[in-house]
């Protein structure tokens, strides 16, 4: 239950709440919020929910055309990303965003191919057919790509210096020992360093990055944006085995490996395109678990870093963390790893925690800023006091909730603003299954007569 200060946190919250009414000017405070920072992290308190995914593509479709962003970025792997990438700015023989998501192929899939998905895609393409400057584009900053981007390293070497693919080959060979499972290769080599890839895959990084064409004004930007996509994914394959091998070394140590990639890749995005002469502004997509700042959390007291905290340590007030929360309703989600998609009911959030206390605030759906004004600063004070949170990733196991989804943390450190949606739906994906469709029922329902 709450403490004896929750009352003054329920008023604190309620004082400084906005309510959302379904209109564009509900997105004017999180962009008074975002204000001139470069880096608008956008998070989501579940993998499968549709109003946190319309939400989000909303805020960034104003981001884009009202504060010049340039970018968005995804917890999505740099290949499937780049895929959409070139749809976007015209540069793929793609027929549709729905096409060019088809290289999320693997468990899960409803992530990014969805249908919110597809419409930010499909803006983001006419967006760009349309303006005159330089086109947004859309890339990945997850490192669970390993073989994909092995194949991507040696396409662009095959056209660009054959003799230089067959090296690639050569050392990237080492994996082909254990097929196409990174979790295999980890295994082994975790305990048996002579069978590691390690030194193989720094040395092709050190060789393609030796190549680097000179960015120049009258550069090919082509040339510059394909040779930057094959550095990034020859950086990811490095970081990849290093993460496979340190998976058996226990959670924080590849959970930190990984959100330090995360957050290498968006400043070496950024850095790429200020070499454009472009600003150099990203939005970026991931779950709050990623994008609110570890150090406020129970995590973060047990060593986790994650990108809001790297990202707030890196670049300080240019960095912008809003998440976002509900307290009910359907999400799309899947009972164990490489199972179907479902879409599930919510339960209703426990006693004692952040989504309980903003439920209990009375508003449907409301936008809370911690930051700007004296109303927000009372209701980031209030909520300092640690309460429970939850967190729903691509599985979903509501007979155990509390142990399985439900950690603590104190959200007006972790954020700088909170979107509120008490009841949600499940997004829904592209490829809808008999068992999404079979959602199961309230708790309320009868089940005898």
């Amino acid at each position: 239950m709450f403490s004896d200060r929750s009352p003054r946190a329920l008023s604190a919250v309620r004082a400084a709440a906005i309510p959302m009414h379904g209109g564009d000017a509900d997105l004017d405070a999180v962009l008074d919020v975002i204000g001139d920072a470069r880096f608008a992290l956008l998070g989501e308190a579940s993998h499968g929910t549709h109003e946190f995914y319309a939400t989000r593509a909303a805020i960034t479709r104003r981001l884009i055309t009202e504060r010049g962003f340039d970018a968005v970025a995804i917890e999505g792997d740099w290949p499937d990303s780049d895929r959409v990438n070139r749809y976007v700015r015209g540069r793929s023989g793609d027929a549709s965003a729905a096409v060019a998501l088809g290289g999320f192929r693997r468990f899960p899939q409803w992530m990014w191919r969805n249908e919110d998905i597809v419409g930010l895609v499909e803006w983001l393409r006419a967006h760009n057919d349309a303006a005159r400057g330089a086109p947004v584009g859309f890339y990945g900053m997850d490192l669970y790509s390993l073989h994909t981007s092995v194949d991507e390293v040696l396409r662009y070497l095959e056209r660009e210096d054959p003799e230089a693919a067959r090296r690639a080959r050569y050392r990237y060979r080492c994996f082909d020992h254990f097929g196409e499972d990174p979790q295999a290769y980890g295994y082994a080599a975790s305990f048996d360093m002579s069978r590691s890839c390690e030194d193989a895959v720094v040395e092709q990084l050190v060789e393609l990055q030796r190549r680097a064409p000179h960015s120049s004004g009258d550069a090919d930007q082509d040339a510059l944006d394909d040779f930057f996509s094959a550095e990034q994914n020859a950086r990811l394959v490095a970081n990849a085995e290093e993460y496979y091998r340190s998976m058996f070394r226990g959670r924080v140590s590849s959970w930190n490996l990984r959100d330090t990639h995360m957050v290498d890749t968006l400043d070496a995005l950024a850095e790429h395109l200020q070499r454009q002469g472009r600003a150099g502004k990203l939005v970026v997509w991931a779950h709050n678990s990623h994008l609110g700042d570890a150090r406020a959390t129970q995590m973060g007291a047990g060593g986790e870093v994650n990108v809001g905290h790297l990202m707030r340590e890196r670049h300080g007030d240019d960095a912008r963390l809003i998440g976002f929360s509900t307290h009910t309703g359907t999400v799309t989600a899947a009972d164990d790893w490489g199972d179907p998609a479902r879409a599930m009911r919510v339960r209703p959030s426990l006693p004692g925690s952040v989504e309980r206390l903003l439920h209990d605030v009375g508003i449907a759906r409301f936008f809370l800023p911690l930051r700007g004004s004296d109303a927000a600063t009372a209701a980031a004070d209030a909520l300092r006091e640690p309460l429970l949170e939850r967190a729903i990733g691509v599985i979903y196991r509501p007979d155990t909730e509390r142990q399985s989804h439900y950690f603590h943390a104190r959200v007006g450190d972790q954020f700088d603003a909170v979107f509120h949606f008490d009841e949600t739906r499940a997004v829904v994906p592209l490829e809808r299954s008999a068992p999404w469709d079979a959602t199961e029922p309230a708790e309320t329902y009868p089940t005898a007569l």
